[in-house]
């Protein structure tokens, strides 16, 4: 029999063996000089795109200008070698800038976005049948994004239901001579507790260009205000995701409440080098300036009426979130004791004012790209959380411009005859139209003199039975989805004969008309 001495040695012996193995593995998870084998850094965008393969699917961060990733988009511009691209992306940058100059160099075969905007090249190719584009509603696209990296391959959305994006009629390209060449494919639709939902498959991509404010050589990265957009659901979709960040900094530098994207999903790390740009600067206007922006004239005087008009919609508590144009200058109107929170697609709850002369940033612009300001308070976050709040109708109120209006409240907004500017975010806005109340402001005929609220809308629709308030410069119109229009408030000196003679829609009249201001 073993002596109580030996025993003891022995327990010993395998406890110092014990503490000994576990701090050896320590050491080798936690130590620093073990940690610095993990080196995301690559020392130039060139290194960086090297191994880049053509025919690829290519996520791009950004919106507008805002947030783009234009050190790795300069570089694949450098190395023509690369081409026959899927470029993934809100929009397609500005000529001469952002994705336009991979449009620009033949680089992009295809392209995957929600909105043209102002890039005449990207919208004469599309015509002239030289580029592929699937239009995507704005939510929807980083709705897709995000469900691609989360391992979920497709989803069902209320946005698109009853339009061109969910029947297939969406020209992907035309012919030269104009003629459409392919339509998307239609939509698989289901109904979930009495609503149509429209499937959407998710978006894988090879590679992500990100930009970041932060990164470290972990591949942690952090993002600046409005900067976030699309770059966090991309960052976490390719199999190769590349951050150029404007700083650089040590593990533990970015604290770890402060990490937008874990390192995890990060591949390499290059510092930025391009300047920041702005597409659209404005600042802070006095009341004066404010009126010079409705125009002049009687225009001015029209939109005054509307905006003024549209400016009672707000009401105290409200998260409201505004369409570009009119819609923008209807908070100048407000009475101050009303407190509305605004909210942009683009990541921004608490939207402020313009900024002064001098102090524009890059970083902080609207839906519209426009310089804004922050309120105290505020907060910013990706494309995807913003869409998820919309659909989920969380924001009480959006007011949007129209192109036409149906008597049953279907809306077109997106499209006119021969010229291309993209869904935006509109389609997600008007989708959910029980929880959000959706007003139009417009004028009540095209510059033709033509009704521009229809029996039915001859344009494609942004969303059907939506609108519940029209806005125009003569009348106010309420909208019931199944009895139609009811005339419930009047311009000052406009009659109710004037409307029947510029509405092509057929309405009731309250029987207790009020006016319009």
């Amino acid at each position: 029999m073993p002596s109580i001495t030996l025993c003891v040695r022995t327990t010993a012996h395998f406890s110092r063996s014990a503490s000994k193995t576990y701090l050896n593995l320590a050491r080798s998870f936690s130590s620093t000089y073990r940690r610095n084998e993990i080196n995301k850094i690559v020392p130039s965008a060139a290194e960086a795109v090297a191994d880049m393969k053509s025919n690829s699917t290519l996520l791009c961060g950004g919106f507008g200008l805002c947030g783009v990733p234009d050190t790795l988009i300069n570089q694949v511009r450098a190395t023509p070698s690369i081409t026959g691209l899927t470029a993934v992306s809100n929009n397609a940058g500005v000529v001469g800038s952002g994705l336009g100059l991979l449009l620009e160099s033949k680089q992009i075969k295809k392209m995957i976005a929600s909105y043209v905007g102002e890039n005449k090249v990207f919208e004469s190719m599309y015509l002239k049948g030289e580029i592929e584009l699937e239009l995507t509603p704005q939510g929807t696209l980083a709705e897709r994004c995000r469900a691609g990296g989360a391992g979920i391959p497709a989803f069902y959305t209320p946005a698109a239901f009853g339009t061109v994006v969910q029947t297939g009629e969406l020209p992907l390209k035309h012919n030269a001579d104009g003629t459409v060449a392919a339509y998307s494919t239609p939509r698989d639709v289901k109904v979930f507790d009495g609503k149509s939902y429209v499937m959407e498959e998710a978006i894988k991509g090879d590679y992500a260009f990100i930009k970041a404010w932060k990164a470290d050589r972990l591949g942690n990265v952090m993002f600046r205000f409005a900067a976030a957009n699309f770059n966090g659901a991309m960052a976490r979709n390719a199999k190769v995701t590349i951050v150029e960040a404007e700083h650089i900094v040590e593990p533990g530098d970015i604290d770890p409440a402060a990490v937008h994207v874990p390192g995890i999903y990060v591949d390499k790390v290059i510092q930025s080098t391009e300047k920041k740009n702005i597409e659209k600067i404005v600042n802070a206007k006095d009341p004066a300036d404010t009126m010079n922006a409705l125009g002049s004239g009687d225009a001015a005087s029209k939109r005054e009426r509307i905006v003024r008009r549209a400016a009672k919609e707000f009401k105290n508590g409200m998260y409201a979130n505004l369409g570009i144009g009119m819609p923008m200058l209807a908070p100048s109107f407000v009475d101050p004791s009303v407190e509305v929170q605004l909210q942009s697609e683009n990541g921004i709850l608490g939207l402020g004012p313009y900024p002064k002369k001098g102090e524009e940033d890059p970083d902080l612009i609207n839906a519209g790209k426009e310089t804004v300001t922050l309120l105290p308070g505020a907060s910013c976050f990706g494309s995807d959380e913003s869409f998820g709040m919309i659909r989920a109708g969380r924001i009480n109120l959006t007011i949007l411009g129209a192109m036409q209006v149906s008597a049953r409240g279907d809306l077109a907004n997106w499209m006119l005859p021969g010229k291309i500017k993209g869904f935006g975010g509109a389609m997600d806005l008007v989708s959910n139209p029980q929880a959000t109340k959706v007003v139009v402001t417009m004028e009540h005929t095209d510059k033709k003199g033509r009704p521009k609220i229809l029996k039915q809308c001859e344009f494609p629709l942004t969303g059907r039975a939506c609108v519940s308030r029209i806005i125009t410069d003569l009348c106010v119109f309420d909208v019931d989805f199944i009895d139609g229009l009811t005339l419930v408030e009047l311009a000052d000196g406009v009659t109710v004969d004037e409307i029947r003679s510029k509405t092509e829609a057929p309405f009731k009249v309250a029987d207790d008309i009020k006016p319009m201001l």
